[in-house]
């Protein structure tokens, strides 16, 4: 019997993880849902090709903003956002929206009131 190769594994063993898309309700200002985004889980390689498209010199809002635009997906699958539409997105919107937004897709959570007692 071959044994399996270790990175063989790993991916079968995240398989399922990596089809699975987490639903973002965009909502304005007031509360209303003006669409809904879907995200699959960011990988290395995702992370690197929007740091290449964004360019050596770009900070981490750059960075983040074209990862939002290759993740982000209709619920058809289809890319919501062109690659051209990132600085567009930061000039045109509140830094509140693509903060909401990328947080979600970092799938990081927080909890001001944590926050704020540590």
């Amino acid at each position: 019997m071959a044994t399996k190769r270790t990175a063989d594994v790993l991916i079968g063993a995240f398989q399922d993880e990596m089809v699975t898309r987490r639903k973002f309700d965009v909502k304005n200002s007031k509360d209303e849902v003006v669409m809904t985004l879907y995200f699959k889980p960011i990988t290395r390689y995702a992370r690197v090709k929007a740091q290449q498209l964004a360019g050596p010199d770009a900070d981490a809002l750059v960075t983040s903003t074209q990862l939002l635009c290759q993740m982000a997906e209709k619920e058809d699958g289809t890319p919501a956002f062109d690659m051209s539409d990132a600085p567009v997105l930061q000039r045109s919107l509140p830094e509140k929206v693509l903060n909401d937004l990328e947080l979600f897709l970092n799938d990081i959570k927080l909890d001001i009131d944590t926050a704020k007692k540590e």
